[in-house]
């Protein structure tokens, strides 16, 4: 029997599938976040399960920054930098606008400093798992974000902005 090989492998996917099937990654991020984030409570940027644990504030800019990082990969210039809370409003506001500066660098024919692989597996993976704890935490808060069938969310590469399709249904 044959050992798996994935240096042997030769259907993969070109740099430009890649970029755009990260650019849709984008889009799903901003569809999923914008929908974690709309509607929050007033307070809910503070609001703590536990001592010791990240308010959704905080996990908001930690998003941000991750973002920020990716971008920073693209272009070949890697520089992390930690970023404090603001306001929700500035936070949702930045995370769209680190999501479109991305998705942008992803769509112009610059060359990326770092694999399509590589920003998903970091920065946009991790970013997913903190929409989650943010959807997680606004349940625990009390003001639980509506589910709905993601596969047919009307997501397209490219828009990244906070101005996103309404869900077809949600339960």
């Amino acid at each position: 029997m044959a050992r798996y090989n994935p240096r042997a492998m030769t259907n993969t996917p070109s740099s430009e599938s890649s970029r755009q099937l990260l650019r849709h990654t984008l889009a799903t991020l901003a569809y999923r976040g914008g929908k974690a984030f709309r509607g929050a409570p007033a307070d809910f940027s503070a609001f703590q399960v536990a001592s010791g644990t990240r308010t959704p504030g905080q996990i908001l800019a930690h998003i941000g920054d991750l973002l920020d990082w990716a971008l920073s990969q693209a272009q070949g210039t890697e520089a992390w930098r930690e970023s404090p809370p603001r306001s929700w409003d500035e936070d949702v506001a930045r995370f769209f606008v680190s999501l479109g500066a991305l998705d942008a660098y992803l769509a112009s024919s610059d060359s990326p400093g770092a694999s399509t692989e590589k920003l998903f597996q970091g920065a946009i993976a991790d970013s997913f798992t903190h929409v989650g704890q943010i959807s997680m935490l606004r349940l625990l808060a009390g003001s639980p974000v509506r589910a709905e069938n993601y596969s047919r969310a009307d997501v397209v590469a490219g828009r990244v902005s906070s101005e996103q399709t309404p869900p077809k249904r949600e339960f």
